[in-house]
């Protein structure tokens, strides 16, 4: 070879030889090549059960693949959405659950893929510091509140003897409160900072909006205290009359604004 030396050439070609050897040696192998989907599923529901959820979510994608067609590909699916949530993927799991009832809608499964739906935004963004400050549902973005609503009440209109509409319905009452309870920390807020209108205003959508709530009894004692503090003493003993007639052992007019309750994630 002119102008090459061949010990140079013999030099390249063993060291190309190691470099394929080395990425050869470096080649991931599947270990489920062979396995049957049952076997596939077994071991994937291990990983899930013993709570090893990064190492069963690929195992349920492997199953959807491999068994795609079949129940057992459903189950996957939405096995692997739990899986998601557990691992703190609330975002991909509720976009598997899109997928499998966009995919799925007459599967016997829908009433549990609905009732996941809702558990994930119920749950949303709890986590450390939600446990450590004590914040509760009604403190937190209510858009996931919304959501996790309209789920539970999508499941509870379709599938009212599901196993999970009793749970669901409960869930719902806690999250329609939460809301109305969001609008009363607001109110609260401005409250205390003397923006009383803004109290107002706040307190009276929680009224208008949600109705038979505890929380509104605190809004019309907001309503009353804001008007108090406006000189408005008609539109004070309006909101005063309202809140003794719907609530006559009121607490409020003798004790003032209660200090915040025990954190809604202890309720479940």
């Amino acid at each position: 070879m002119p102008g090459i030396k061949l010990s140079t050439v013999y030099r390249l070609v063993l060291a190309g030889g190691v470099l394929w050897l080395g990425a050869c040696s470096s080649t991931t192998v599947d270990p489920t090549i062979g396995w049957s989907p049952n076997k596939i599923y077994a071991e994937a529901k291990d990983e899930l059960n013993t709570g090893a959820y990064d190492k069963a979510v690929p195992l349920f994608e492997k199953l959807e693949g491999r068994a795609a067609g079949t129940p057992l590909a459903q189950q996957a699916q939405l096995d692997k959405a739990y899986a998601q949530y557990k691992n703190g993927d609330p975002l991909l799991a509720l976009a598997t659950l899109d997928r499998f009832v966009k995919l799925h809608p007459a599967s016997p499964a829908i009433d549990y893929a609905l009732y996941l739906k809702g558990i994930v935004n119920f749950n949303d963004d709890l986590g450390l510091f939600s446990a450590i400050t004590q914040q509760d549902l009604s403190e937190r973005d209510q858009r996931a509140a919304k959501e996790s609503f309209e789920s539970f009440k999508e499941l509870v209109t379709r599938f009212p003897d599901s196993r999970y509409s009793p749970d669901a319905r409960a869930r719902m009452n806690y999250v329609v409160n939460s809301l109305a309870q969001s609008e009363v920390h607001v109110a609260r807020y401005y409250y205390e900072r003397g923006a009383y209108l803004a109290a107002v205003n706040r307190a009276q959508t929680a009224i208008s909006e949600y109705q038979g709530v505890p929380a509104l009894e605190e809004a019309l004692y907001l309503m009353v205290k804001s008007y108090d503090a406006l000189q408005m003493p008609q539109m004070r003993d309006d909101a005063l009359r309202v809140l003794e007639k719907n609530y006559p052992q009121t607490p409020y007019l003798t004790q003032g604004f209660k200090p915040k309750t025990q954190p809604w994630w202890k309720l479940w």
